[in-house]
C-alpha cells in the first residue's frame, strides 16, 4: 500500500486529521520519570496508546531522541507504533537534506533502521536530494515549503526574479512539488498553521498533495482558521489530506500521573475541533 493510500485510509478510519508529534523532553516527563531519559520509551509509548484511536498519523521528531542518546528507544517506538496501531502513518521527522549516496544513507535510516511510512526533508539543495528517497516507492516524503517559524520568511517569502511570474520561493517549491518533482505521487508539503493565508496559496498550486500543517497549539496556530484554508474536496475528505500536528499541547497536557488521560483529552478536543471545522460545519 501506498502511503498516500495508508493516509487516506487513516483519515477516514477515525474520521480525523490529527497528527499527534512525538517530541520527549525528559525535564517535562510527570512525577518519578522527571528527568529520566531512559524513560522516553515508556511516556511516548503511554502517548500513543491512550491516542492511537483518534489520530490520522505519528509523528516522532529524531533530535528529541538522538539528544538523549536513544535511538534504541525510537527503533522500539516504532515497532510498538506498528505493533498497537498497524493502520496509523508514521512521519519521521528528520528534515535531512543532503547529496546523492549520503540521501542514500538517510533514507535508509528512516525506511529501513526506523521503518517510518514518510520522512520530512529539506529541498534546498535540488531535487537530486529527494530522488534517492523517492526509489522506496510505498513511502511518502514531506518537503519543508512554508514552515511556522518567524525566520522562514528569511529565504521562503522572498520572490525569484528569474522565474516566470516572480514566484515566492515557497510558490516555486510548492508548483515544483505537485508537478515535475512528484514523479511516483510520492510528495507532501511542511506549511506552518502560523500562515493561514500561505497555506491557502500552497493549496491553490497544490491542489492534491497532503499538507502536514505544524504549529496548531503551543505555537499559537488557530485550527479551525487552517482546516478552512488547506481543505478541497467534499466534506468528508479533502482532495488532499491534511495533517494538522499538534506536539507539546497533548503531549504534556498534565504534569501528573494522569498525563495519558490529560493527553487523550486534549486530543480528542483537538480532533473534534479540526473536524468542525470541515465545510459541513462551516
Amino acid at each position: 500500500m501506498s502511503f498516500i493510500q495508508q493516509l487516506r485510509d487513516a483519515e477516514r478510519l477515525h474520521d480525523s486529521m490529527l497528527c499527534v508529534g512525538l517530541d520527549p523532553e525528559p525535564a517535562k516527563f510527570p512525577g518519578a520519570w522527571k528527568g529520566d531519559a531512559s524513560r522516553i520509551y515508556d511516556f511516548c509509548a503511554a502517548i500513543v496508546d491512550a491516542t492511537k484511536d483518534l489520530v490520522c498519523a505519528f509523528k516522532p521528531q529524531i533530535a528529541y531522541f538522538a539528544a538523549h542518546r536513544a535511538e534504541d528507544q525510537l527503533e522500539r517506538l516504532m515497532a510498538h507504533i506498528k505493533r498497537v496501531a498497524p493502520q496509523m502513518p508514521v512521519i519521521l521527522d528528520a528534515k535531512r537534506g543532503d547529496i546523492g549516496s549520503t540521501a542514500e544513507q538517510y533514507a535508509k535510516e528512516a525506511f529501513e533502521r526506523y521503518g517510518a511510512d514518510a520522512v520530512t526533508l529539506s529541498p534546498f539543495m535540488g531535487f537530486d536530494t529527494i530522488e534517492p528517497y523517492l526509489r522506496w516507492g510505498n513511502k511518502g516524503v514531506f518537503l519543508l515549503c512554508r514552515t511556522s517559524n518567524p525566520g522562514g520568511s528569511d529565504l521562503q517569502n522572498q520572490r525569484l526574479a528569474d522565474v516566470a511570474g516572480q514566484p515566492r520561493l515557497y510558490e516555486h517549491l510548492a508548483a515544483l512539488a505537485q508537478g515535475p518533482w512528484n514523479t511516483n505521487g510520492q510528495l507532501g508539503l511542511v506549511v506552518g498553521a502560523t500562515f493561514p493565508q500561505e497555506i491557502e496559496r500552497v493549496r491553490e498550486l497544490a491542489p492534491t498533495l497532503p499538507l502536514l500543517i505544524p504549529g496548531v497549539g503551543a505555537q499559537g496556530g488557530d485550527a479551525v482558521a487552517t482546516v478552512r484554508a488547506g481543505w478541497r474536496g467534499s466534506a468528508e475528505q479533502t482532495t488532499g489530506p491534511i495533517l494538522v500536528n499538534s506536539s507539546r499541547a497533548v503531549l504534556y497536557a498534565s504534569a501528573g500521573d494522569d498525563f495519558a488521560a490529560a493527553a487523550r483529552r486534549v486530543a480528542r478536543e483537538t480532533r473534534d475541533q479540526l473536524q468542525q471545522a470541515r465545510p459541513s460545519a462551516a
